[in-house]
């Protein structure tokens, strides 16, 4: 199984700023929400490049002990099971893909026994992690205007987007899922903003259960990894104008669906392919215009993710992930992934974050605000700003810095794209098009540069232009 890593450096201490397994899915959207278009080049910009899976996947990637993927190519699970000694089936996937269990430490030599047997292919449950990377303790970041919002959301004239929001009536209010840690609802800057959540993970706290999954005997949290989440959330939509924290950049006109996919795999907190992929389609069925993804891995063929991928695009809905905090050339998946729209950070000057990955083959890259780590840069998010008794949290403001937190700000402006263009044409865009919108109205004037991609995203372009969002 692949292990999720989370895209975002959380620096320094909290800041206080203000005094059963799961089965079902969660409810469908409300009414006031966008739907989104559905779109065979959506399918394509995925399928198109991503065959039917053959062969074995990636065993040097970190992945869940005992655990595979079987594609079956034709044979039953019990057939599998009676073919290959110690394989048991374990459940059954969509896409047609079978969970297994086989003996720990065997994974490889079991995917080679089952691709014997018929199997037509065999992949690890590979293991997701936050993309996250700590402060050194002893250089805790101060209360500053360094730490303030505004200076970064300037490089993306977000207060002019603004302006052409409240000019503006939205009869449709779009959704982002948060696919991440854990979430309050009842925190003093979302109340109200979140729709009932999803747990898609097998902590068995409940399907609607967001905090923090318990740690196993022995082990505790580290680096405030639980409020990783709820600092994603924020970014996309914490109430504006209530004289509390920070403001979301949705602007009141965007709702969260908060999905947990994080808990606890063994030693590791991360995520898992087989959660990751029933997240995804739960979060597309549920309607949500984009699909925020702080995370990654660097297993590169994940043919289950890759299969949910392609069903949320097939439902009209963007994938849009943290591009990795390792400041090396190549994308962390899924931002690689075709389909998906990657997002590096920039620091201050606009130029690209020093941890920041970038890519020398053309890949759907733009950048977002995500502070830096020489001279470090971070700013304020949301803490989870509630205790747990295995995990303390109990002030509402932190700060921030990553991939993590530049790639909401990106899937924040895509909704409020399509709540505009809702409003001028009484339907909403493709994927494809909000994709085409966010990249050629970036900095770099629809070419593509190595280190920066498609380079900044400009929010006040995205609402305004007339060639390529608004035609």
């Amino acid at each position: 199984m692949k292990r999720l890593a989370f895209a975002g450096l959380f620096l320094g201490t909290a800041l206080l700023l203000t005094a059963c397994p799961n089965e079902s899915p969660p409810p469908p959207p409300p009414s006031t929400s966008c739907t989104p278009t559905p779109t065979e080049l959506s399918v394509q910009s995925l399928g198109s490049q991503q065959q039917t899976p053959q062969g074995l996947g990636d065993f040097s990637a970190p992945h869940v002990p005992g655990e595979l993927l079987v594609l079956p190519g034709g044979l039953t699970p019990q057939g599998l099971a009676a073919r290959v000694e110690g394989v048991r089936p374990l459940s059954a996937l969509e896409g047609g893909f079978l969970r297994v269990g086989v003996p720990k430490g065997q994974e490889r030599a079991k995917a080679e026994a089952l691709l014997r047997a018929g199997a037509r292919f065999v992949q690890p449950n590979y293991l997701y992690f936050p993309l996250y990377v700590p402060n050194d303790p002893l250089y805790p970041v101060h209360f500053a205007d360094s730490a303030r919002l505004e200076p970064y959301l300037d490089l993306i004239r977000m207060e002019a987007a603004w302006e052409l929001v409240r000019a503006e009536t939205y009869e449709c209010t779009p959704i982002v899922a948060v696919l991440d840690t854990a979430f309050n609802p009842l925190h003093e800057d979302v109340r109200g903003v979140f729709l009932t959540g999803y747990n898609a993970t097998d902590d068995r706290l409940g399907p609607t259960n967001l905090d923090p999954s318990p740690p196993p005997p022995g082990f505790s949290y580290l680096n405030n990894d639980p409020d990783h989440g709820q600092g994603v959330a924020g970014l996309v939509a914490a109430l504006a104008d209530n004289g509390k924290g920070v403001p979301g950049l949705g602007l009141g006109r965007v709702r969260v669906l908060p999905v947990k996919v994080f808990y606890w795999v063994g030693d590791s907190y991360a995520s898992t392919s087989d959660v990751l992929a029933k997240a995804l389609r739960a979060a597309a069925d549920r309607g949500a215009v984009v699909l925020n993804l702080s995370l990654g891995s660097p297993a590169p063929l994940d043919g289950v993710v890759q299969d949910a991928l392609n069903y949320a695009l097939s439902k009209g809905s963007l994938p849009v992930a943290a591009a990795g905090n390792n400041g090396t050339d190549g994308l962390m998946y899924p931002a690689a992934y075709p389909g998906v729209l990657a997002v590096g950070s920039a620091r201050l000057d606009g130029a690209r974050s020093d941890f920041s990955n970038y890519s020398s083959t053309s890949k759907d890259l733009v950048l977002a605000p995500g502070g830096n780590r020489t001279p470090a840069q971070a700013f304020y998010v949301l803490a989870l700003g509630q205790d747990y008794s295995y995990y303390e949290s109990s002030r509402p403001y932190t700060t921030g810095a990553g991939t993590s937190f530049a790639a909401p700000m990106v899937s924040a402006v895509a909704a409020l794209y399509v709540a505009h263009y809702h409003a001028v044409y009484g339907r909403t865009p493709t994927v494809g098009q909000v994709k085409q919108c966010l990249i050629q109205t970036a900095s770099n004037g629809g070419s593509y540069n190595p280190q920066t991609g498609y380079g900044l995203l400009r929010a006040d372009r995205v609402l305004s232009d007339t060639t390529y969002c608004f035609p």
